[in-house]
Order: C-alpha cells, then structure tokens, then sequence
C-alpha cells in the first residue's frame, strides 16, 4: 500500500480524519468548547496499522489548532503519548498556554 495519507476537518461529526485512497484510515474526534479543544478518542483501522496514520493524523489536527487561537486538552491517551514525544507542541496545551 504506497497511497499517500490525507487528512481533512469533518466538522460536522467534530473530528479529523485520514484517510487512504477511497478509505477512512482513522479519525481523532473532539469537543470544542471556548477556544478548547478536547482530543477525546483516536483510532485507527487495524488495516493499516504501522503505516504512521496516527501519528501524521495528530500532527496534522494539531497544526491546524497552532494556525488558531485554540487550545488543547489531549484527553485522548493517543493524543496525549504523541504530545509528549514531540515538545514543539506543548505551547498549545492548556497548561503550556501561560
């Protein structure tokens, strides 16, 4: 599988999602609320497991906040392990906002 992964902003169902080709690959949903936004569940098809979905999925979510003026709470553990591992995003969690 060599198809390259896109992310998108469903906001109707208040999530990102990737996907592969014609195929939903993933999706991270959310709950906004007052310039917050609450990373509340990732997942993951397990057919394409090990192919960096999540990660690049993540990435891309938070990239788009960092272009806002929103916060995030990582509820999600997914959301929050990614955010440990890469520090250039902690200035947009709510406690690395001050």
């Amino acid at each position: 599988m060599t198809s390259e992964i896109s992310v998108t902003h469903n906001r109707a169902r208040h999530r990102w999602e990737a996907w592969i080709g014609e195929d939903l690959a993933g999706f991270a949903t959310y709950h906004r609320s007052e310039g917050v936004i609450d990373f509340r569940h990732t997942e993951v098809d397990p057919a394409f497991t090990g192919l960096g979905v999540g990660g690049i999925l993540v990435r891309t979510a938070l990239d788009e906040v960092a272009e806002g003026a929103d916060r995030v709470v990582p509820s999600c553990p997914f959301v929050a392990e990614w955010m440990g591992r890469h520090p250039e995003y902690e200035h947009l969690t709510t406690s690395g906002a001050g």
